[in-house]
């Protein structure tokens, strides 16, 4: 699955439940995922979902690093570790867990960003601070080259 894609303002109700937008239901359907893979992101504070069909292999991959090396552990830890598996109920809504909504700030309002392939989800706020950051270091030479 690679059209998940755009931004989109969601809200999450105080039992922590929230309801996917319908396109990207439809989007989910169309490939025969009711099931989704919320984990926490690796290296910013918000979630990544996928759906099962594009876990399995990112799975795969984390589960065949050296887990001899600290760095491997830790993101293991955090990516495998905090993975929950949730169905979407009759209204397209899933039920984020409490440490994955402290993980990642979450709260009311909300942002879930389609890129491609999976989703981030997002605490608005922090969403909003994040795009109005200036990108830091040097850009890298695919960058340098990609033209839109």
């Amino acid at each position: 699955m690679s059209d998940l894609t755009g931004s989109h303002s969601i809200s999450m109700d105080p039992k922590g439940r929230m309801a996917i937008p319908a396109r990207i239901r439809d989007s989910l359907a169309a490939s025969g995922a009711a099931r989704l893979w919320v984990t926490a992101h690796m290296y910013e504070r918000c979630l990544l979902v996928y759906s099962e069909a594009e876990w399995q292999p990112v799975l795969a991959k984390v589960q065949a690093l050296p887990a001899g090396n600290e760095h491997v552990r830790r993101i293991q830890r955090r990516f495998i570790g905090q993975a929950v598996n949730l169905e979407m109920d009759a209204n397209g809504r899933v039920l984020v867990p409490p440490t994955l909504r402290e993980f990642a700030h979450l709260d009311k309002k909300l942002m879930l960003v389609g890129l491609g392939n999976k989703l981030e989800l997002w605490d608005e706020d922090s969403w909003n601070a994040l795009m109005d950051q200036p990108a830091e270091g040097e850009m890298p030479a695919d960058l340098q080259n990609l033209s839109f």
